[in-house]
């Protein structure tokens, strides 16, 4: 078979080019140190290296958003951690001021103390995060939420939003709690309160309040202790109507009065009509801040007299049993605080397992085999020589040289 000189030249010159592309392609893959250069090189894949990408990134989006997360509940947990120190300051010193050797100079001196505490407490629930966003102000974070009005009083301005947060594909969380949930609530298992009538003239001295039969069927209502006459006392369920009776008897200093499953004992002299009210901690109210108040100024009123004094021990357990419930409340938020730091710390671990997991598969779908790819090389080139050569050698047969 005859091949004319065109045929040869073309064929020559289209297996020179082909091996100058599987060349420039080898070097190409070396320079960009991967195996795809084109979605075209290999479409299934290019397809599962887009997918493991966008998984990467998304989790390095919710790892930023987990970042953020313990940032602020680190920010509050180290506030609720004071906040509980201060309350147990004020527990200590509304112990204190119960002691019966205190003087009214005394009293004014602790008072002055509470009103310090008072004070950091509401610094402390107007932590910001530094930028100006508070920490316990819902979703009106730019303002600090408890604001003193001019009467004295504490008020919380903020609402009861939570900030909440995508710390997962499938996990959202609170990155914040709201000041009222804080400060102004009680947990549902919190003991009764006890609290004297103001308008009470005898030297009637309460104390606390236990739980005797929770199964009663009264249990969890409020309650009104009175004094219709000398000696005899009723409790009634709040409102007072009719059928509001619980229990009646003769009244004896110091004896316990059993109740709607509870029981609480009252020293002293009650006078006719003095009123004791018993109700369950969400309706005696649950503001830690009111609650520091009503001691501070129980304990600037001078004690001159068994009722005085009487009011002002009243006052006193009263103010504990809140602050305590206030406590165990705080507590529990700061409970709350910690599991999600640790679950925090969970999906930090799962997160980087998984992105570890996604770039081994992403290195194995379009990472470049080096040795491979440096073989294939020297073997494209040899190729590309040998083919140059043979055409060069192959250029110079002429008939006419042997002529």
């Amino acid at each position: 078979m005859r091949i004319s000189t065109q045929t040869f030249y073309e064929q020559s010159r289209t297996g020179m080019g082909a091996q100058q592309s599987s060349l420039l392609r080898v070097q190409q893959q070396l320079s960009a140190g991967t195996k795809i250069l084109a979605p075209s090189d290999d479409p299934l894949g290019a397809t599962r290296a887009l997918a493991v990408s966008q998984s990467i990134s998304l989790t390095a989006q919710y790892s930023a958003s987990r970042s953020h997360a313990v940032q602020t509940l680190s920010l509050e947990e180290n506030a609720l951690q004071s906040v509980t120190t201060v309350l147990q300051n004020v527990k200590s010193l509304v112990i204190q001021a119960g002691n019966g050797t205190m003087n009214d100079a005394d009293r004014a001196s602790i008072a002055t103390s509470l009103q310090s505490n008072l004070d950091q407490l509401q610094s402390l629930a107007n932590t910001d995060d530094g930028n100006g966003q508070h920490l316990f102000a819902g979703f009106r974070s730019g303002s600090a939420p408890f604001v003193r009005q001019a009467n004295g009083s504490i008020q919380y301005t903020g609402d009861q939003g939570q900030r909440q947060v995508q710390v997962d594909a499938f996990r959202q969380m609170a990155g914040t709690d709201d000041g009222r949930s804080v400060f102004q609530s009680v947990q549902a298992g919190a003991g009764y309160v006890a609290s004297a009538a103001s308008a009470n003239t005898g030297s009637g001295v309460f104390s606390a309040t236990s739980a005797v039969d929770p199964t009663d069927v009264n249990y969890g209502k409020d309650f009104v202790i009175s004094f219709p006459t000398v000696g005899t006392y009723q409790v009634d369920t709040l409102p007072v109507s009719g059928v509001s009776l619980v229990a009646a008897g003769s009244f004896m200093p110091g004896n316990a009065i059993k109740f709607g499953g509870l029981q609480i004992s009252i020293s002293g002299t009650p006078a006719v009509d003095d009123k004791v009210n018993v109700a369950t901690a969400k309706n005696a109210g649950s503001d830690v801040f009111a609650a520091i108040d009503d001691v501070i100024k129980a304990l600037r009123t001078p004690v001159d007299g068994p009722k005085n004094q009487a009011l002002v021990l009243n006052a006193l357990s009263t103010a504990n049993r809140k602050i305590t419930n206030a406590h165990e409340n705080v507590l529990t938020v700061r409970s709350s605080v910690g599991s999600r730091l640790q679950e925090l710390d969970a999906l930090a671990v799962s997160a980087d397992n998984r992105t570890l997991f996604d770039k081994s598969q992403l290195s194995e779908l379009q990472d470049l085999d080096y040795s491979s790819a440096i073989a294939e090389f020297y073997q494209r080139q040899t190729a590309l020589k040998a083919s140059q050569q043979t055409f060069v050698k192959i250029q110079q047969t002429a008939l006419f040289n042997y002529l």
